[in-house]
């Protein structure tokens, strides 16, 4: 990969949910044709939703095939060697006009047990919020499985959990077992495991166009969650042209970056990087060639670009794995 490493970005894997909307094109500018498309999914390896370049040289591939044939180059040594040449992370915009259903995600040894998976570590990142939209993060304290079966049996299972106002620029980290849903009016970045397993408790009793209800899984939920009350909200500086610790997991380290002007970056190789561009627009200068981004795009920077520099004005996530 020498002479072709470049910023990768892959085509928008959309996906029509039954609460979402159309704000993924009108704030983050995805190619959607639907009035309910809930998820733009960035880059991702989840079997049967594989990223495709978009970009260069290599447009047209399949992510698995570059990893395939430069795993050191795109993944980097340390990712490499954890994780073979598996992609670990999946990187989704989200757009709920209706409440997200109730759901929890289990963890590895879980996951691995029932679904040969990963688990499904989590974080969101606020990007546009409504007035007054709120989140469901856990429960309000301490619980059990057996007061969660009688709420849920009773219809009332949201007299138990905890649900916050949301605003642009907060930060909730939800470690597997976080009973959770996204409520209607936001518009969340997610990042997360490599995994697509998702328990859903309730569904507000919704039906779909045909007159059907989505699929609960009340049983296999029941010994993937935590009852314990858990602090989910991520504080975090906001110094600009820095990498501002988010949140920093053994899954992935996540910083935000509010760039001014410029910043230099230089890493070992050891892990990919990945850029969503939350706000405004920006340059990565890599080798004298300048590649342009907008709110909205996500770019894969493989590990063997080891230096170049971001110009512009912009809010930045900044992903890999440490």
């Amino acid at each position: 990969m020498n002479s072709k490493k470049y910023p990768l970005q892959f085509n928008a894997i959309l996906k029509e949910r039954i609460w979402g909307g159309e704000k993924l094109k009108t704030i983050l500018n995805k190619p959607i044709t639907s009035s309910i498309t809930g998820e733009s999914w960035e880059l991702s390896t989840v079997e049967g939703d594989v990223s495709v370049v978009a970009n260069g040289e290599y447009k047209g591939k399949l992510l698995t095939e570059l990893i395939n044939e430069y795993p050191n180059e795109i993944l980097g040594t340390i990712v490499h060697e954890r994780f073979g040449k598996q992609f670990p992370l999946l990187f989704k915009y989200l757009d709920a006009r209706e409440d997200l259903s109730i759901q929890v995600h289990p963890n590895d040894e879980l996951a691995k047990k029932r679904h040969n998976s990963f688990g499904k570590t989590e974080m969101w990142y606020v990007t546009q919020a409504d007035k007054d939209a709120r989140i469901i993060v856990g429960f309000k304290e301490d619980s059990s499985p057996e007061e969660y079966i009688e709420h849920l049996n009773n219809k009332t299972l949201t007299d138990i959990l905890d649900d916050v106002k949301a605003k642009p620029g907060d930060v909730f980290f939800l470690e597997t077992g976080t009973v959770h849903a996204i409520g209607a009016g936001l518009v969340v970045a997610e990042i997360q495991q490599t995994s697509d397993i998702t328990y859903r408790l309730y569904d507000f009793d919704r039906k779909d166009a045909q007159g059907n209800t989505r699929e609960l899984h009340v049983d296999l939920a029941l010994d993937a969650i935590n009852y314990k009350k858990v602090d989910t909200y991520k504080k975090y500086t906001k110094d600009t042209d820095k990498s501002n610790v988010v949140v920093d997991c053994p899954y992935f380290t996540t910083n935000f970056i509010p760039l001014e002007k410029a910043k230099a970056v230089e890493n070992s190789g050891s892990s990919f990087t990945v850029y969503m561009c939350i706000e405004g627009s920006f340059e990565l200068d890599y080798d004298g060639v300048i590649y342009q981004y907008i709110k909205g795009d996500t770019v894969l920077v493989p590990a063997a670009m080891k230096s170049y520099n971001l110009k512009g004005k912009a809010s930045i996530l900044e992903i890999y794995i440490s």
